[in-house]
């Protein structure tokens, strides 16, 4: 399976946003109640969720960014532009921070947000044309 790996604070606050978004954490439990390692099941794309001593170790000390940068954006497509809006506020209610709030814009419909870590996820949909 492929796999995108994401630093993370905490384990527990990491697995309950995730999972309140309705993503499968596949895996046997650890002592803390969370699967390990934790993998979350993106449409069959593997997003590990490391924390961030661990992170750090893989890198060989190397930095990583701040939850204020973000060096990628991770993608979820939608089929509906009411699925982007009902994404955003799932998002949100779950712990979440709006970067950009549902809109038009020239490649669909979007929503971009960060999880509890600061990891940016856009969640796009087509169907509403963009305005000349």
């Amino acid at each position: 399976m492929k796999s995108i790996a994401l630093p993370i604070a905490d384990r527990e606050r990491s697995y309950r946003f995730y999972r309140a978004l309705g993503m499968d954490t596949p895996g046997a439990e650890a002592e803390d109640g969370v699967p390990e390692p934790l993998v979350v099941d993106v449409n069959g794309f593997a997003v590990t969720l490391v924390p961030t001593d661990g992170f750090r170790y893989v890198l060989n000390g190397r930095p990583i960014s701040p939850p204020s940068a973000s060096e990628c954006i991770l993608t979820i497509e939608l089929t509906e532009p009411s699925d982007v809006d009902s994404w955003h506020r799932t998002v949100l209610a779950a712990g979440g921070t709006s970067i950009s709030a549902p809109a038009v814009r020239p490649w669909g419909y979007t929503a971009v947000v960060t999880d509890p870590d600061g990891h940016a996820w856009e969640a796009t949909a087509p169907g509403i044309e963009h305005p000349v």
